[in-house]
């Protein structure tokens, strides 16, 4: 079993974001209404960074790709961890091209770098690691085979991998669930008595703020999208320290705050 220094699923050092393109506008979303606004997105972009910053990570910029609307979610083409980065497979066909624009940036950042097989399909979205797991959701993104080839990846760096079959009304598994500490999780009610979190501390988030699910812990620093007070306030009653964010021009692409980045250590 790889060796791993405790707080490894949300500590960091780094983060890895990319730029919103102006093509954002077209990207994809299971909801109605007006698209995002491409300037208002990279005026939310650059606060994100800025939080991530002050939460004590160093990050580096990416050049937006017009070709793919949806390149900055980044977590989807991507995961880092203390023994390297492995190269995803999104499921979306639009989005196939997202992971090895990635490529180049993470060869250059890790000694090591896996690349899955073009069989099967995860998103980086349906990734939840914690200290004693990696916990893969199973939905419209990720498949049973690309779970498989991403369990060979992990297994090889002493990582345990265990799917976690989704409720039909969960886009991604991130979308409702994340980690705050190593024994806490912060859930929607949709995923808050799945057995997978059996032995966590599960704060539910307020009814009618489900979106909070997808907060991001960096260091000492919850980071959390603005607009949910009662779930804000669920998280500092719980010891947490948070800050929030703008995130809604991410959300209209059905996007988080964990979507927007990369994170990692070096020397972890």
């Amino acid at each position: 079993m790889t060796r791993r220094r405790n707080g490894f699923s949300y500590r960091f050092t780094d983060a890895i974001v990319r730029e919103p393109a102006d093509s954002v506008v077209n990207g994809l979303r299971s909801n109605d209404g007006p698209p995002p606004d491409a300037g208002v997105f990279r005026t939310e972009h650059a606060a994100y960074i800025a939080a991530l910053e002050r939460a004590g990570v160093e990050v580096r910029t990416l050049p937006a790709l017009e070709d793919f609307p949806d390149s900055v979610f980044i977590e989807d083409a991507a995961l880092c961890l203390p023994e390297g980065a492995i190269v995803l497979q999104p499921g979306a066909p639009s989005r196939t091209g997202e992971a090895p624009a990635v490529e180049p940036a993470l060869r250059e950042t890790f000694p090591a770098v896996r690349v899955l097989g073009p069989h099967g399909s995860v998103d980086g979205g349906d990734i939840l690691v914690t200290e004693t797991s990696v916990l893969v959701g199973l939905s419209s993104r990720t498949d049973a085979a690309g779970f498989a080839a991403l369990a060979e990846v992990l297994g090889s760096w002493g990582h345990e991998a265990e799917t976690v079959r989704l409720p039909a009304n969960v886009f991604h598994f991130k979308s409702d669930c994340s980690l705050l500490d190593g024994g806490t999780i912060l859930a929607s009610r949709r995923l808050a008595n799945a057995d997978c979190f059996k032995s966590f501390r599960v704060l539910q988030t307020a009814d009618g703020e489900e979106p909070a699910a997808n907060a991001v812990r960096i260091n000492d620093t919850v980071l959390l999208a603005d607009g949910y007070p009662r779930t804000a306030e669920l998280i500092v009653n719980a010891g947490f320290t948070i800050a929030c964010v703008p995130a809604g021009q991410a959300a209209i692409l059905d996007g988080g705050l964990s979507c927007l980045s990369l994170r990692y250590s070096r020397g972890s």
